[in-house]
Formats: C-alpha cells, structure tokens, sequence
C-alpha cells in the first residue's frame, strides 16, 4: 500500500439524490477500499440530502457519524452551479446573488461537518481585467471567499476552464486565504499537467483523480494520457499531502472504473 490519501468523488456513484442512495454509495466506497469521500451538497441539478437547505441542524452531524461509520473521512464537498445559459453559474450576472447565497450555505454546512473544503467551477475567468465577465466573476467569487474566511471554510476552484496563470492571477487578485484550488490533472492535459502544478503550486489544497484516454475518452485512473509518476512526484514536491479524489462521471462500468483507479493510485 502506498502513501497516498486516496478517495472517490461520491458523486460519480450518487450525488445523494435519497438517503438510500446516498448510503448505498458510502457502502460501495468503503467495500471499494477507499479511505475518504467527497461528497456533492447541493440541488442543482436534482434532489440532494445534503443541499444545505434540507440537511440543517442536528442531521449534519448525523450524516457525519454516518459516514464516519463506514471507516472513511469526508475529503470535501462539491457545490456546482450553473447560470441561466451555462455551466458555472458566476460568469453571468441574472440570478447571481441567489447562487452566491448558496454556495456560501454550502461552506457553512462543510465547516459544520467538520470538512471545510468546497469545490467548484465558477465559470470561464477571463485573461484580461477589460473583459466585462471579469467583474462579475470576480465580486462573486470574492463575496463567497470573504464568507468562508468568516466561517472558517475553504473556498476551491477547479482547475480546467482556462489557462494556470490566470487561475493563479484570479486568486492572487482577491487575495483571500479562504480561496485555494482543487487540482484535475485531465482537466489540464490541454494547458500542462506539470507546468499546472508548478504554477498553482501554492494554492492546491485537494485534487481530483481522473484520466483521458486519447482515443476512447474514458476517465480510469492510469489508463489516459496524463503523466502520472511525474505528476505524483511533483506533487510530493511542493508538499502536497491532501487527497486524491478518484473520479469517473461517464455512467460506463463506474464502479470497476474506481476500483482499477484507487489499485493504480495504490502503488504511490
């Protein structure tokens, strides 16, 4: 066994749609050997037990036992958006104060279960502060850091809808210790897995475990394109000792799919 802190992104089996789902999903994870879960708390794009609005006082911690008594720890959350056109959901002003309100309930709820980390894509982040989305992404993404900061939670966006250095440059303009990154190397292969890393380096606080294989698309881990002996050994190298949330979205052979990845991120 190796050293890594190897979990599952939970929503790649269920994203907690009924309480039996959700369970059912934490069963799988566990009997898959994995250590720990990220888990999806919010409705956006159907029913979710942990959306912030239905799970509230004294069930948080009891979902918190529950998953603790299948053996795994909680890695993170997740709480996508989307806007009224497209994925995101804080590129585009109609509605966005709405979103913003509740992804800053999904960090009180991941502080309150004891695992601060939330994770998101916001949108494209323009390259150039002219660019009239820029303020607009920006006030949301700093009123939502400025929250968790208050709370005590940990703000991530994901890596992959545009380019490191402007990621790195978005974050350094807010300038908040509540906003971080969550690392996916096959949302990178485009821009560099490597020289992603190397840019982002001191803001990556929780990865993603995913794959692309150039021909098929599919996402098992060791099976794509992404270097991962480099990608591994570079991570160790900035000091990166977090998780790695193994992740298959494609609804083909999933639960073999987690299972052949957390065997290769084993070696590690």
């Amino acid at each position: 066994m190796g050293s890594l802190k190897i979990g599952v992104a939970l929503w790649s089996l269920s994203a907690g749609e009924t309480e039996e789902r959700l369970m059912n999903a934490l069963q799988t994870a566990a009997e898959l050997g994995f250590q720990g879960v990220q888990m999806w708390n919010v409705a956006s794009y159907g029913p979710c037990v942990l959306d912030p609005d239905v799970c509230q006082g004294a069930q948080r911690a009891e979902w918190r036992r529950r998953v603790e008594s299948f053996g795994l720890q909680i890695s993170g959350f997740c709480a996508q958006m989307s806007g009224p056109t497209r994925f995101g959901g804080f590129d585009e002003a109609e509605g966005i104060e709405e979103r913003i309100a509740k992804t800053q309930r999904c960090i009180e709820l991941a502080v309150d279960m004891g695992s601060p980390i939330v994770t998101t894509h916001p949108g494209v982040i323009p390259e150039h502060k002219s660019d009239p989305v820029y303020p607009i992404i920006r006030g949301a993404i700093e009123q939502i850091a400025k929250h968790a900061e208050k709370v005590g939670g940990i703000f991530c966006i994901e890596t992959g809808m545009e380019p490191a250095p402007v990621l790195r440059q978005f974050i350094e303009d807010i300038g908040s210790p509540a906003l971080r990154v969550n690392y996916d190397p096959a949302n990178m292969l485009w821009y560099g897995v490597l020289e992603g890393v190397r840019e982002l380096a001191p803001y990556i606080v929780h990865t993603h475990a995913k794959d692309r294989h150039p021909e098929t698309g599919r996402p098992t881990v060791g099976q794509g394109a992404v270097p991962w002996n480099e990608y591994i050994s570079l991570l160790k190298s900035i000091g990166y000792d977090g998780w790695y949330a193994v992740e298959d979205e494609s609804g083909q052979d999933v639960v073999e799919s987690l299972r052949q990845g957390r065997e290769f991120l084993e070696r590690y």
